[in-house]
């Protein structure tokens, strides 16, 4: 993002976490600024700040409305910066350690050593997000591994707002002859994965052991839709539109099938938990890292005989989620 402009207000975790659940008017600029919530204080869900992400200087109207949004904010004068004609995401994602989630150890830098017994997952630091570094990313690690460890086996699986394509890589690592396909709503995104697909020396196309690459919101894409059931599906993105997706990501799972979700807090585990069972999928599996409030839940999409049996997704019915990729 060149050109661009931060501005930075105080706010608590929970105004952090509506926020992060719905934009409300901020989502009708053009475009929509990037924002990113941070603990100020460790522990202290009052000392919360946000920064937000801007083509050209915010006016008085917009920052007034942030600000609406942000009650912990009022009478506070925000801090205004017009940053560097530079990528500010890749800049936030250097210097950045390696993580090991499961057998996997991801790294930012090709030079960086990879301890034996490994699989190693490069990843630059670049336009999108989903490094490793986030309890998000390394939780679906660590998740997928499990699957892998207890002997799941899957043959057409989908990473739904897939940033790096990370995930999409480890899913091919781990069942290397499956169906893999891995979609996000920025295009930035799917290009990024492509790159780093190369990296990887993960084959693109469309046979197994190969990835195919949708720009898509949701699951609103033919191609998407078109290979479906999926007898698994990844999205790492946000609990607001995980729960807006619950239709859509149920549509297009098969029965018995394995859904992994993250991106949400914990305290927000139950509305998303509720929003899936309630499409017949039941809670199998929950995993958070090393203590952190970020969970992992797996579930597995229940059978179902007779005429209520789930008909595959029809093209246009509650596929979209506007404005959400992957972490």
């Amino acid at each position: 993002m060149t050109g661009s402009w931060k501005l930075t207000l105080p706010c608590t975790r929970a105004e952090a976490e509506a926020l992060s659940d719905d934009m409300g008017v901020l989502a009708d600029l053009d475009p929509p600024p990037a924002l990113m919530t941070s603990e100020v204080e460790t522990d202290n869900p009052d000392r919360w700040q946000i920064d937000a992400y801007f083509e050209g200087r915010p006016d008085k109207a917009t920052i007034a409305r942030l600000q609406a949004m942000l009650p912990s904010s009022t009478g506070v004068k925000p801090v205004i910066e017009k940053l560097p004609d530079e990528d500010w995401v890749t800049l936030s994602q250097q210097g950045l350690e390696p993580v090991i989630a499961g057998r996997f150890h991801v790294r930012n830098h090709a030079d960086d050593p990879v301890p034996g017994g490994y699989v190693p997952l490069l990843v630059p630091a670049g336009r999108a997000f989903g490094t490793g570094q986030h309890e998000t990313t390394s939780g679906c690690l660590e998740m997928l591994d499990r699957c892998r460890r207890l002997g799941e086996r899957f043959g057409n699986i989908a990473d739904v707002g897939t940033g790096t394509g990370l995930l999409a890589f480890a899913a091919l690592h781990l069942w290397p002859r499956a169906l893999v396909t891995a979609s996000d709503i920025d295009p930035a995104a799917v290009e990024v994965t492509a790159e780093n697909a190369a990296l990887n020396h993960v084959a693109l196309g469309g046979g197994r052991g190969r990835l195919s690459l949708y720009v898509a919101a949701g699951v609103d894409n033919p191609g998407v839709q078109g290979r479906a059931p999926y007898d698994l599906v990844i999205a790492n993105i946000l609990a607001g539109p995980l729960i807006e997706l619950a239709p859509s990501l149920s549509a297009v799972l098969e029965e018995g099938g394995t859904l992994i979700l993250a991106g949400l807090l914990g305290d927000q585990a139950d509305r998303v938990i509720a929003a899936y069972r309630a499409q017949g999928l039941r809670l199998v599996d929950r995993l958070t890292v090393d203590g952190a409030e970020w969970p992992t839940l797996r579930f597995r999409k229940r059978p179902v005989i007779g005429w209520k049996r789930p008909q595959r997704l029809v093209a246009g019915a509650n596929g979209e989620a506007p404005g959400f990729g992957s972490w």
